[in-house]
């Protein structure tokens, strides 16, 4: 049995409503204004919220951006004698899903009540579809080294809950992976992951991407733009790069985390959130503070919980699973059959100096997939890999095997020459 709530100050409309709804055997729960209702939404569920708008303590209106901010899926059905179209738009631009004059014409009431209670179906049923085809993109976390047992770990224990993450790493090293997965793991996967890298969005742009603009609020603002923050309600905004965040953007983005609040660019009105935010960078923080090019408090703010990423080349003994997991991925891409990897081609790459962490051993693995034969053998790793990562011969040796400098100088122009060569060929 569907179970509404009606909101009215108004005690005669509260019996009215109940009396043809319960006949048409809904379950009625009634409050009798806005502050009544968000105590009975903290107590329990319902399918359909019946809303007046004017109403003493909360009238309808804040009362409906509360609602949207502690259950935004909750379809909410205005209702009023005294209000204008102005009025209706209003609401329905703040979330609800329609709008009725009183006294309410019964037919359309019920027909309203019945359209919101199906979208609300379809809203359940989406977050179930999105659950399943989400688990589809997010890749596997790779590796069981110490390392990476540690961050599946931490995953599992804070995914749950709400708190801010701070990712550090390399670049390439799957910090959005890690980020991918805690959203995965929340009760907000059915909703929305909002990636945001900061580094690729210009500093006078960061603001109106992160919290959007009003028309007008400056030269190419033709029209209203809504920000990842609004884009991610009730879901994760996940702010990848987060270091190279202009200071007067990390302010409102500071503000925002700390109200739950946003302003849009050029607007004068405050806009309610409900956004779990996950930060990355490759930076250290604590001397960018120090620099002043970070503020201290929004690195408290964000460092709620804190997961370092390794380098590659500190989890070596998870390349040879990070390989056969990649030849996986990239031969079905391409629809051919897996390669057959030799022991010593495995090897081989665990003695390359992985600089570019994660993302470079994807790429050097599609490499050899795509040049070598039938199995990837050490001679395709020397051939297609070591050059990109040949290591001159320590100093003092040299000096040793050679009279000069002159002729030091010589053998580093010959092997520079020999890798440049090998690259083109």
């Amino acid at each position: 049995m569907a179970k509404i709530l009606i909101v009215d100050d108004e005690s005669s409309i509260r019996r009215t409503l109940r009396e043809i709804l319960e006949y048409e055997k809904y379950q009625i729960e009634e409050a009798t204004d806005g502050l009544d209702c968000l105590v009975k939404l903290k107590q329990g569920q319902y399918d359909v919220i019946i809303l007046d708008i004017k109403m003493p303590k909360m009238d309808g209106i804040e009362t409906l951006e509360r609602i949207q901010i502690l259950c935004p899926d909750t379809p909410v059905i205005m209702i009023s004698g005294h209000a204008n179209i102005d009025t209706a738009v209003e609401a329905v631009k703040k979330g609800a899903f329609d709008f009725i004059s009183k006294p309410p014409e019964l037919n359309r009431l019920l027909i309203t009540i019945r359209n919101a209670m199906d979208r609300s179906s379809l809203v359940v049923e989406k977050k179930v579809l999105q659950r399943k085809v989400s688990k589809f993109k997010t890749h596997d976390m790779v590796g069981h080294s110490p390392c990476m047992l540690k961050i599946r770990e931490t995953i599992e224990r804070v995914a749950p809950t709400d708190a801010r993450v701070l990712i550090t790493g390399a670049n390439g090293t799957g910090k959005e992976l890690v980020a991918r997965w805690m959203h995965e793991l929340s009760p907000r996967s059915g909703e929305t992951l909002v990636e945001v890298n900061c580094a690729a969005i210009p500093s006078e742009l960061i603001e109106s991407e992160l919290f959007g603009h009003e028309k007008g609020a400056f030269t190419s603002a033709i029209k209203q733009r809504i920000g990842k923050f609004e884009q991610a309600n009730g879901g994760t905004l996940f702010l990848d790069e987060i270091g190279d965040m202009s200071l007067s953007a990390q302010a409102k983005v500071l503000r925002a985390l700390q109200e739950n609040r946003i302003t849009r660019v050029g607007g004068d009105k405050e806009i309610g959130v409900n956004v779990r935010v996950i930060a990355a960078t490759n930076k250290d923080l604590r001397k960018e503070i120090e620099k002043g090019k970070f503020r201290e408090d929004l690195y408290h703010r964000l460092a709620v919980i804190l997961i370092h990423v390794p380098d590659l080349n500190e989890r070596k003994e998870d390349i040879p699973q990070l390989v056969e997991h990649f030849n996986e991925i990239i031969c079905n891409e391409y629809g051919v059959p897996a390669k057959k990897i030799d022991n010593a081609a495995i090897n081989a790459l665990q003695e390359v100096n992985w600089t570019g962490n994660i993302r470079e051993l994807r790429n050097v693995v599609e490499r050899l997939i795509i040049l070598s034969g039938e199995s990837i053998m050490k001679k395709d790793v020397v051939q297609y890999v070591v050059p990109s990562s040949k290591v001159v011969p320590d100093m003092r040796q040299l000096f040793d095997s050679f009279g000069s400098i002159e002729e030091v100088h010589k053998y580093i122009d010959k092997l520079y020459r020999e890798v440049h060569a090998s690259t083109i060929d």
